[in-house]
Protein backbone atom coordinates (compact mmCIF):
# COMPACT_ATOMS: atom_id res chain seq x y z
CA UNK A 1 0.00 0.00 0.00
CA UNK A 2 1.03 3.30 -1.07
CA UNK A 3 2.86 5.74 1.69
CA UNK A 4 1.11 8.60 0.87
CA UNK A 5 -1.94 9.66 2.50
CA UNK A 6 -3.74 12.65 2.64
CA UNK A 7 -5.03 14.34 6.17
CA UNK A 8 -7.70 16.93 6.08
CA UNK A 9 -8.53 18.51 9.11
CA UNK A 10 -12.66 19.51 9.10
CA UNK A 11 -12.77 19.86 12.64
CA UNK A 12 -12.67 23.99 12.84
CA UNK A 13 -15.34 23.95 10.38
CA UNK A 14 -16.98 20.91 9.72
CA UNK A 15 -16.88 20.26 13.25
CA UNK A 16 -17.86 22.84 15.01
CA UNK A 17 -20.33 24.14 12.92
CA UNK A 18 -22.09 21.41 14.35
CA UNK A 19 -21.77 21.74 18.04
CA UNK A 20 -23.99 23.67 19.87
CA UNK A 21 -22.01 25.74 22.10
CA UNK A 22 -20.43 28.40 20.31
CA UNK A 23 -16.53 28.98 20.22
CA UNK A 24 -15.54 32.25 19.48
CA UNK A 25 -12.99 34.03 16.75
CA UNK A 26 -10.28 33.83 18.97
CA UNK A 27 -10.32 30.13 20.47
CA UNK A 28 -11.42 28.91 16.60
CA UNK A 29 -7.96 30.33 15.70
CA UNK A 30 -5.88 29.05 18.96
CA UNK A 31 -7.55 25.68 17.94
CA UNK A 32 -6.55 26.26 14.22
CA UNK A 33 -2.79 27.15 15.91
CA UNK A 34 -2.82 24.02 17.59
CA UNK A 35 -3.61 21.24 15.02
CA UNK A 36 -0.92 23.20 13.07
CA UNK A 37 1.36 22.54 15.93
CA UNK A 38 0.45 19.35 15.68
CA UNK A 39 1.66 18.92 12.48
CA UNK A 40 -1.51 19.16 10.00
CA UNK A 41 -0.91 20.60 6.79
CA UNK A 42 -4.73 20.83 5.27
CA UNK A 43 -7.26 22.46 7.56
CA UNK A 44 -10.98 23.91 6.81
CA UNK A 45 -11.13 27.07 9.03
CA UNK A 46 -14.69 28.00 8.09
CA UNK A 47 -17.81 29.03 6.03
CA UNK A 48 -18.84 32.15 4.24
CA UNK A 49 -22.23 31.31 4.77
CA UNK A 50 -25.55 33.56 6.49
CA UNK A 51 -25.20 33.98 10.15
CA UNK A 52 -28.53 33.46 10.40
CA UNK A 53 -28.06 29.77 9.14
CA UNK A 54 -25.20 29.01 10.75
CA UNK A 55 -23.88 31.44 13.74
CA UNK A 56 -20.96 29.52 14.94
CA UNK A 57 -19.34 30.50 11.64
CA UNK A 58 -19.78 34.13 12.24
CA UNK A 59 -16.16 35.48 11.71
CA UNK A 60 -14.79 33.27 9.30
CA UNK A 61 -12.71 36.05 7.35
CA UNK A 62 -11.20 37.29 10.98
CA UNK A 63 -10.68 33.82 11.64
CA UNK A 64 -8.85 33.06 8.10
CA UNK A 65 -6.92 36.33 7.82
CA UNK A 66 -5.37 35.20 11.42
CA UNK A 67 -4.27 32.06 10.10
CA UNK A 68 -3.10 32.86 6.45
CA UNK A 69 0.20 34.01 7.42
CA UNK A 70 1.59 30.44 7.20
CA UNK A 71 2.63 29.70 3.67
CA UNK A 72 3.35 26.14 4.28
CA UNK A 73 -0.23 25.38 5.34
CA UNK A 74 -3.39 24.70 2.93
CA UNK A 75 -6.82 26.64 4.65
CA UNK A 76 -9.96 25.73 3.42
CA UNK A 77 -13.19 27.42 3.54
CA UNK A 78 -16.74 26.58 2.63
CA UNK A 79 -18.81 28.89 -0.24
CA UNK A 80 -22.02 28.40 -0.52
CA UNK A 81 -23.11 30.86 -3.53
CA UNK A 82 -21.49 34.08 -5.08
CA UNK A 83 -21.92 36.21 -2.07
CA UNK A 84 -20.02 33.63 0.40
CA UNK A 85 -17.21 33.62 -2.73
CA UNK A 86 -16.87 37.71 -2.42
CA UNK A 87 -16.48 37.01 1.34
CA UNK A 88 -13.82 34.51 0.92
CA UNK A 89 -11.86 35.85 -1.63
CA UNK A 90 -11.47 39.41 0.17
CA UNK A 91 -10.68 37.35 3.27
CA UNK A 92 -7.52 35.57 1.40
CA UNK A 93 -9.06 32.42 0.89
CA UNK A 94 -6.68 30.43 -1.76
CA UNK A 95 -8.71 27.29 -1.88
CA UNK A 96 -12.89 27.10 -1.32
CA UNK A 97 -14.91 24.30 -0.87
CA UNK A 98 -18.71 23.93 -2.37
CA UNK A 99 -21.15 21.15 -1.16
CA UNK A 100 -23.82 19.15 -3.05
CA UNK A 101 -25.57 16.06 -1.74
CA UNK A 102 -26.43 12.85 -3.74
CA UNK A 103 -29.60 12.56 -1.88
CA UNK A 104 -33.24 14.89 -3.27
CA UNK A 105 -34.45 14.78 0.22
CA UNK A 106 -31.20 15.88 2.23
CA UNK A 107 -30.70 18.76 -0.73
CA UNK A 108 -34.08 20.51 0.08
CA UNK A 109 -33.75 20.02 3.92
CA UNK A 110 -30.38 21.21 4.55
CA UNK A 111 -30.45 24.33 1.40
CA UNK A 112 -33.90 24.45 0.32
CA UNK A 113 -33.49 23.59 -3.41
CA UNK A 114 -33.17 20.41 -5.58
CA UNK A 115 -29.33 18.95 -6.17
CA UNK A 116 -29.64 19.96 -10.04
CA UNK A 117 -30.60 23.33 -8.73
CA UNK A 118 -27.75 23.41 -5.85
CA UNK A 119 -25.13 22.42 -8.58
CA UNK A 120 -26.05 25.28 -10.73
CA UNK A 121 -25.29 27.76 -8.19
CA UNK A 122 -21.94 26.81 -8.27
CA UNK A 123 -20.95 27.47 -12.09
CA UNK A 124 -20.52 31.12 -11.43
CA UNK A 125 -18.65 30.66 -8.23
CA UNK A 126 -16.25 27.76 -9.78
CA UNK A 127 -16.00 30.56 -13.33
CA UNK A 128 -14.54 33.12 -10.77
CA UNK A 129 -12.56 31.38 -9.05
CA UNK A 130 -10.98 29.99 -12.01
CA UNK A 131 -10.33 33.61 -13.16
CA UNK A 132 -9.27 33.99 -9.72
CA UNK A 133 -6.76 31.47 -9.49
CA UNK A 134 -8.33 29.91 -6.29
CA UNK A 135 -9.03 26.15 -6.18
CA UNK A 136 -12.47 24.87 -5.54
CA UNK A 137 -12.80 21.38 -3.62
CA UNK A 138 -16.36 19.65 -3.83
CA UNK A 139 -18.42 18.17 -1.28
CA UNK A 140 -21.12 15.62 -1.78
CA UNK A 141 -23.45 14.89 1.38
CA UNK A 142 -25.13 11.20 1.73
CA UNK A 143 -23.43 9.37 -0.56
CA UNK A 144 -23.87 5.88 1.38
CA UNK A 145 -27.59 6.76 3.11
CA UNK A 146 -29.82 10.11 3.48
CA UNK A 147 -31.91 10.91 7.06
CA UNK A 148 -34.75 11.38 4.66
CA UNK A 149 -34.53 9.13 1.57
CA UNK A 150 -33.15 6.27 2.81
CA UNK A 151 -31.05 4.37 0.74
CA UNK A 152 -29.08 6.11 -2.13
CA UNK A 153 -27.89 4.51 -4.75
CA UNK A 154 -23.99 4.83 -5.90
CA UNK A 155 -25.08 5.59 -9.67
CA UNK A 156 -26.82 9.21 -7.95
CA UNK A 157 -23.21 9.95 -6.42
CA UNK A 158 -21.56 9.12 -9.65
CA UNK A 159 -23.53 11.37 -11.35
CA UNK A 160 -23.27 14.55 -8.92
CA UNK A 161 -19.46 13.89 -8.50
CA UNK A 162 -18.84 13.76 -12.27
CA UNK A 163 -20.55 17.27 -12.31
CA UNK A 164 -18.68 18.85 -9.03
CA UNK A 165 -15.77 17.36 -11.45
CA UNK A 166 -16.62 18.48 -14.43
CA UNK A 167 -16.79 21.93 -13.17
CA UNK A 168 -13.83 21.99 -12.07
CA UNK A 169 -13.41 20.84 -8.62
CA UNK A 170 -10.07 19.78 -8.63
CA UNK A 171 -10.75 16.96 -5.91
CA UNK A 172 -14.14 15.77 -4.50
CA UNK A 173 -14.89 14.70 -0.95
CA UNK A 174 -17.36 11.62 -0.95
CA UNK A 175 -19.52 12.30 2.61
CA UNK A 176 -21.16 9.49 4.91
CA UNK A 177 -23.12 11.87 6.19
CA UNK A 178 -25.30 10.16 8.70
CA UNK A 179 -22.93 7.54 8.97
CA UNK A 180 -24.71 4.37 8.07
CA UNK A 181 -21.85 2.97 5.58
CA UNK A 182 -20.14 -0.78 6.17
CA UNK A 183 -16.53 -1.42 4.33
CA UNK A 184 -18.32 -3.62 1.40
CA UNK A 185 -20.93 -0.45 0.82
CA UNK A 186 -17.79 2.08 1.07
CA UNK A 187 -15.90 -0.18 -1.11
CA UNK A 188 -18.50 -0.43 -4.07
CA UNK A 189 -19.08 3.28 -3.88
CA UNK A 190 -15.62 4.04 -4.70
CA UNK A 191 -15.25 1.98 -7.27
CA UNK A 192 -18.49 3.15 -9.08
CA UNK A 193 -17.34 6.72 -8.65
CA UNK A 194 -13.52 6.00 -9.60
CA UNK A 195 -14.86 4.74 -12.82
CA UNK A 196 -16.07 8.09 -13.77
CA UNK A 197 -13.77 10.30 -11.26
CA UNK A 198 -9.98 9.48 -11.31
CA UNK A 199 -9.25 7.65 -7.44
CA UNK A 200 -6.37 10.04 -6.97
CA UNK A 201 -8.78 13.12 -6.85
CA UNK A 202 -11.50 11.47 -4.61
CA UNK A 203 -11.52 12.02 -0.50
CA UNK A 204 -13.36 10.22 1.95
CA UNK A 205 -15.49 11.92 4.47
CA UNK A 206 -16.89 9.08 6.44
CA UNK A 207 -18.99 9.93 9.60
CA UNK A 208 -18.80 7.22 13.19
CA UNK A 209 -22.48 6.88 13.90
CA UNK A 210 -22.23 3.20 14.01
CA UNK A 211 -19.04 3.23 14.69
CA UNK A 212 -17.48 1.82 11.26
CA UNK A 213 -15.63 4.95 9.96
CA UNK A 214 -12.14 3.18 10.29
CA UNK A 215 -13.04 0.27 8.72
CA UNK A 216 -14.68 2.03 5.75
CA UNK A 217 -11.74 4.49 5.23
CA UNK A 218 -9.29 0.75 5.77
CA UNK A 219 -11.63 -0.50 2.76
CA UNK A 220 -11.21 2.85 0.72
CA UNK A 221 -7.54 2.89 1.53
CA UNK A 222 -7.66 -1.12 -0.17
CA UNK A 223 -9.22 0.23 -3.24
CA UNK A 224 -6.64 3.13 -3.50
CA UNK A 225 -8.14 6.55 -2.04
CA UNK A 226 -5.60 8.22 -0.03
CA UNK A 227 -7.05 11.27 1.11
CA UNK A 228 -9.06 11.17 4.22
CA UNK A 229 -11.06 13.88 5.54
CA UNK A 230 -11.12 13.74 9.97
CA UNK A 231 -11.96 16.13 12.78
CA UNK A 232 -9.85 16.15 15.77
CA UNK A 233 -11.56 14.38 18.97
CA UNK A 234 -14.20 13.46 16.92
CA UNK A 235 -15.87 16.77 16.49
CA UNK A 236 -19.24 17.38 14.73
CA UNK A 237 -22.69 16.10 13.93
CA UNK A 238 -25.06 16.64 11.08
CA UNK A 239 -28.26 19.48 11.97
CA UNK A 240 -30.31 17.90 9.13
CA UNK A 241 -29.41 14.19 10.42
CA UNK A 242 -30.66 13.25 13.69
CA UNK A 243 -28.60 10.95 15.90
CA UNK A 244 -25.91 11.42 13.13
CA UNK A 245 -22.15 11.55 15.55
CA UNK A 246 -19.38 13.46 14.65
CA UNK A 247 -16.76 12.83 11.87
CA UNK A 248 -14.08 10.30 12.09
CA UNK A 249 -11.64 11.29 14.83
CA UNK A 250 -8.41 12.32 13.64
CA UNK A 251 -6.42 10.82 16.36
CA UNK A 252 -7.85 7.35 15.68
CA UNK A 253 -6.55 7.68 11.81
CA UNK A 254 -3.17 8.85 12.35
CA UNK A 255 -3.02 5.86 15.29
CA UNK A 256 -4.60 3.51 12.35
CA UNK A 257 -2.11 4.85 9.84
CA UNK A 258 1.12 5.23 11.52
CA UNK A 259 0.15 1.25 12.77
CA UNK A 260 0.09 0.45 9.18
CA UNK A 261 3.47 1.50 8.73
CA UNK A 262 2.21 4.74 7.15
CA UNK A 263 4.09 8.24 8.15
CA UNK A 264 1.68 11.38 8.79
CA UNK A 265 3.96 13.95 10.18
CA UNK A 266 1.41 14.30 13.26
CA UNK A 267 2.45 14.70 16.51
CA UNK A 268 0.16 12.43 18.55
CA UNK A 269 0.67 14.30 21.76
CA UNK A 270 0.73 17.53 20.38
CA UNK A 271 -2.65 16.67 18.38
CA UNK A 272 -4.38 15.37 21.85
CA UNK A 273 -4.08 18.47 23.62
CA UNK A 274 -5.50 20.36 20.87
CA UNK A 275 -8.36 17.74 21.18
CA UNK A 276 -8.34 18.18 25.35
CA UNK A 277 -8.44 22.52 24.78
CA UNK A 278 -11.29 22.57 22.51
CA UNK A 279 -12.96 19.65 24.22
CA UNK A 280 -12.67 22.01 27.49
CA UNK A 281 -14.24 24.77 25.78
CA UNK A 282 -17.34 22.72 24.46
CA UNK A 283 -17.79 21.70 27.46
CA UNK A 284 -17.14 17.35 26.58
CA UNK A 285 -15.06 14.50 26.37
CA UNK A 286 -13.46 13.54 23.17
CA UNK A 287 -15.09 10.87 21.42
CA UNK A 288 -11.61 9.72 19.47
CA UNK A 289 -10.82 6.34 21.50
CA UNK A 290 -7.10 6.95 21.10
CA UNK A 291 -7.44 10.47 22.80
CA UNK A 292 -9.76 8.57 25.67
CA UNK A 293 -7.09 5.93 26.30
CA UNK A 294 -3.66 8.42 25.95
CA UNK A 295 -5.57 10.77 28.67
CA UNK A 296 -5.94 8.05 30.68
CA UNK A 297 -2.89 7.05 30.80
CA UNK A 298 -1.59 10.15 31.24
CA UNK A 299 -3.60 10.66 33.88
CA UNK A 300 -2.51 7.32 35.52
Amino acid sequence: MSDQVRIVEVGPRDGLQNEKTPVTAEARIAFIEDLIKAGLHTIEVGSFVSPKAIPQMVNSDQVLRAVNHHPDREFHVLVPNEKGYEGAKAAGAKVIAVFASASEGFSKANINCTVAESIERFVPVLERAKADGIKVRGYVSCVLGCPYDGEVKPSAVVDVTKKLWDLGCYEVSLGDTIGVGTPAKARQLLRAVAAEVPMKNLAMHFHDTYGQALANLYAGLEEGARVIDSAAGGLGGCPYAPGATGNVATEDVVYMLEGMGIATGVDMKQLVAATNGIARLLGKSPVSRVASALNAKARN
